[in-house]
């Protein structure tokens, strides 16, 4: 076939690269830095929601408790009330007519500290401390949630004081304020992943041996909240009969019974302290342990139906060993988890030994401490009468669970580390 001139061109030009223009781009924008709120407003903010979240259920008690008598309060009497029982959680004294009134109710208080925890992560979120990207230090944070706290705490004593009723300024300002920043500043810290590199940066002996003494003083807390409800159960007649006591309807019954859970926390401790021996004492000069029961005139409240009338005998004497299987489950706990976190020749090594021991020996006070500060925290007074000291001897209780603690987790990590190592070798 002959050849054209022009196809050929036109194939020649069809092959040619194809060249590209320059295209022009528009220049984007820089990103704009991410705008942060002002440390006064996102504390202010976060701290009050903190402060109406804990407040509202016990409006709602007053509420209803103030049924009891078969005549509603007024919207003025039940806020003040609320507002004097809200501080009282916190540990702001109380001043009416029998005396100072101090015993908080320990459910409000974990709902309350549990919230301004939460305001102080909100807070340092706010302020771009998230992820240890901070342009303000997250202790400021924290301390500026106290600051607001301790604002509310004047705010609420100024107003909860009323005929009959009187709360310091001073020390509800003071009281909320150390309350606010501790709280504050643990949520801001967490925010900003400073307890976590915290936590990795502890030796490992040291990091197991505080878990397993949080571990055994968790179940030894346990263990008397269930002592303390199965006792409620088996006085459950006489329960029933203080709430008909009242006359009131179902409303009122509804108010005490909500009392009686806030209050359940406090129970709870009262009756560890019972399992670990001292006990505890429900007005001055009397004393309720495995021992020795000394009651006087209490409260007509329907949890206290459970209290025992006699000391501990026969079976029951068994529950006194339940601090000491407490301890012997941390310390297998304990050992388990060494085992995992070693090699088999370093788990059975001299070291290995060393620091599981030295791991159960700190558990021990760890434990105590904590089961004794439990202790402190559920005590008070009811007036200046007969219900003037209440709640267990936080020292002896720190001391005893500590030696129990220390002790039975050794026992119980050294005898699983042994049976792990006769296991091993055999298989």
């Amino acid at each position: 076939m002959p050849s054209f001139p022009e196809d050929d061109a036109d194939l020649q030009l069809a092959n040619r690269e194809t060249v590209r223009l320059p295209v022009q781009r528009r220049p984007q924008p820089a990103a704009k830095p991410a705008r942060r709120a002002p440390l006064a407003l996102a504390a202010t903010v976060t701290t009050v929601w903190a402060a109406l979240v804990s407040l509202a259920p016990v409006l709602v008690v007053v509420a209803l408790v103030s049924a009891l008598d078969g005549s509603g309060a007024s919207t003025g009497v039940v806020a003040r009330l609320g507002l004097a029982a809200w501080l009282l959680a916190h540990g702001v004294p109380i001043e009416v007519g029998i005396g100072p009134v101090a015993l908080a109710p320990l459910a409000l208080t974990v709902l309350a500290a549990w919230r301004v925890y939460r305001a102080g992560v909100h807070t340092a979120r706010a302020v771009g401390a998230r992820r240890g990207r901070a342009k303000l230090p997250p202790v400021r944070a924290g301390l500026a949630v106290g600051l607001v706290y301790g604002v509310l705490g004047v705010l609420g004593a100024a107003i909860a004081t009323h005929r009959g009723v009187h709360i310091s300024l001073v020390r509800g300002a003071l009281t909320l304020f150390v309350f606010g920043s501790v709280a504050g500043v643990l949520g801001a810290l967490a925010e900003a992943r400073t307890l976590a590199r915290l936590i990795v940066a502890t030796p490992r002996m040291l990091r197991d041996g505080v878990r397993t003494g949080i571990v055994a003083a968790l179940l030894i807390l346990g263990s008397g909240a269930a002592l303390a409800g199965v006792a409620v159960a088996i006085h459950g007649g006489d329960a029933s009969q203080i709430l008909h006591d009242y006359r009131t309807g179902v409303t009122g019954q509804i108010g005490l019974t909500l009392v009686c859970a806030l209050f359940a926390p406090n129970l709870a401790i009262w009756a560890a302290s019972y399992l670990v021996g001292p006990g505890f004492a429900l007005g001055t000069g009397t004393v309720v342990s495995a021992a020795e029961v000394r009651l006087g005139p209490l409260p007509a409240l329907p949890a206290l139906a459970g209290l025992p009338s006699h000391p501990l005998a026969g079976w029951a004497t068994l529950l006194l060993g339940v601090p000491v299987a407490a301890a012997l489950v941390a310390g297998w706990l304990l050992a388990r988890r060494a085992l995992r976190n070693a090699t088999a020749e370093a788990f059975d090594s001299r070291d290995g030994w060393t620091r599981l021991l030295a791991s159960a020996a700190v558990a021990g006070p760890v434990a105590g401490a904590l089961l004794g500060l439990a202790g402190l925290a559920s005590g008070g007074s009811l007036g200046a009468q007969h219900l003037a000291v209440i709640g267990p001897h936080a020292g002896m209780v720190a001391l005893i669970a500590t030696i129990v603690v220390a002790i039975g987790a050794a026992l119980a990590a050294s005898a699983t580390k042994i049976f792990l190592g006769v296991r091993r070798s055999r298989s």
